[in-house]
């Protein structure tokens, strides 16, 4: 991400170049700038004022779980990391290691964190003793390395923000649970606080997490066709509890193994945000998670009256998020900018409004203009931040729908794939190779196998063998 340094002047148009609309977006709408560090983004106070509100929104769900926060090194030790073969392999080849402090080499290398089980691990070794001792429940808010080869703003860079959850259990059983339960609390939030319909689902063994007895997925789809992996859970058994040892004695005085899961969001979420709800114009953010909910713009403000009404709408706005305009700016700049940074509702006073007790409000997602008594201001307001939150759900639940296809056979399958469209739902025979053959021929992945089964055939289009299960497939973020 150090590369292509440039100012954005205009945004480019979604349809023209949505790669290219994506970046702009970003850039011109303040949340990111470029850094010098390779691959890493600088996250501005207009992006991190929005990760801020997820931390806060998911903070208290998980809390209200029974998740409590702590905080584990960024170093693993080299030969703590090996202890989990699988995990080491998947991890390899974006590991970032240090092999000096200060000017002496270590005499082992320690990698900077690309995710905190191996330190979990270590942790709940120590920790863990008996029965009376589980469950434990912990999650990080914190940073990860992982050196991609390839980086785009908050989609993929070489740190990135995310919360890491790691528990431990007496039993499968309960670790299934929770594993399933912080899932559902991932989508809970996708779909009610940003707005974004998810599927939810369980990886293929492919595509699970390396070390993971079973990964399951919360996956969107963007504007232009392409998935997002949003949210992921995995539980990983008693694996992990066996290569480091980690067991309890049980209420039979026999020891056992632990149970654990682990669990993560990050910072990837503002990309699939902008993605799903942005425009030509610039960001469109829903009210829940918006850092501004409310600008108030007064206009030819000189005029007297004028600025003191603006100053005591924003007043009556005291419950939301609210902003005064009072910038010597121009009202079209000003208005362009509100659009710009997706602020859900803008407040518009000028002295004809003043002499009529009445001022405008304008909603970003339709920019609608509502005509509004003053003294209505804050009630209205409210009702209309719970409008928008709603009617952008239901926008995007109706593009996913439009962009959901069904694939009987080989032919629908590369029918629906010759352009990026949006999901495929296929049957499919259970095959890893079957899976690599999909791939290969169309570059398309396997996203998740949906909790909600449908029979569309029963054979594999692909290969033809019985179909074991019905999969959703598309091209990735």
């Amino acid at each position: 991400m150090a590369d292509n340094k440039k100012l954005v002047s205009e945004i480019t148009s979604m349809d023209e170049d949505f790669t290219q609309w994506y970046t702009d977006v970003c850039i011109k709408a303040d949340l990111v700038s470029y850094s010098n560090i390779k691959g890493c983004m600088v996250i501005k106070p207009a992006g991190y004022a929005i990760w801020e509100l997820i931390q806060k929104h998911l903070d208290a769900r998980f809390k209200a779980t029974g998740v409590q926060n702590a905080y584990l090194p960024m170093f693993i030790p080299e030969s703590l990391l090996q202890k989990e073969k699988d995990h080491v392999e998947g991890f390899a080849p974006e590991v970032a290691w240090v092999t000096h402090g200060g000017m002496e080499p270590l005499t082992e290398r320690y990698c900077v964190r690309p995710t905190s089980e191996t330190l979990f691990c270590d942790y709940y070794k120590g920790e863990i003793h008996s029965y009376k001792d589980l469950p434990q429940v912990l999650n990080q808010w914190c940073s990860v390395v992982r050196w991609e080869k390839e980086t785009r703003p908050f989609l993929r860079s070489r740190e990135f923000l995310w919360q890491e959850g790691h528990t431990a259990h007496a039993t499968f059983e309960e670790a299934e649970e929770r594993t399933q339960q912080m899932l559902n609390v991932y989508a809970d939030f996708l779909e009610n606080d940003m707005a974004i319909p998810v599927i939810k689902g369980q990886k293929t063994d492919k595509e699970k997490f390396a070390g993971a007895e079973a990964t399951y997925t919360v996956e969107a789809l963007m504007h232009d066709g392409r998935a997002l992996q949003s949210a992921t859970s995995h539980n990983f058994g008693d694996g992990f509890a066996k290569a480091f040892g980690i067991q309890y004695a049980g209420k039979d005085n026999q020891l056992h193994y632990v149970n654990q899961t682990s669990w993560g969001l990050t910072t990837r979420t503002i990309g699939a945000m902008i993605m799903v709800h942005g425009d030509n114009s610039g960001l469109v953010v829903p009210p829940k998670i918006a850092p501004i909910q409310v600008v108030v713009i007064p206009i030819q403000q000189k005029k007297e009256g004028v600025l003191d009404a603006a100053y005591g709408i924003a007043k009556s706005l005291s419950d939301y998020r609210v902003k005064t305009d009072d910038t010597d700016r121009t009202p079209g700049f000003k208005f362009a900018e509100q659009e710009m940074r997706g602020i859900p509702i803008r407040v518009e006073i000028g002295p004809k409004d003043l002499e009529a007790g009445k001022c405008v409000l304008v909603r970003r997602d339709t920019r609608e203009k509502i005509e509004c008594a003053i003294s209505d201001v804050a009630a209205k307001v409210g009702e209309l931040l719970d409008q928008i939150q709603n009617d952008m759900l239901a926008r995007a639940k109706k593009h996913l729908e439009e962009h959901t296809f069904v694939a009987h056979n080989k032919e629908e399958f590369a029918e629906n794939f010759k352009e990026t469209k949006g999901f495929v739902k296929a049957m499919w025979c259970g095959d890893r190779e079957c899976e690599d053959k999909i791939k290969e021929e169309f570059n398309v992945t396997s996203r998740c196998m949906p909790f909600e089964q449908e029979n569309i055939s029963d054979v594999c289009p692909i290969c033809g063998k019985p179909a074991k299960k019905m999969v959703y497939w598309g091209r990735a973020y």
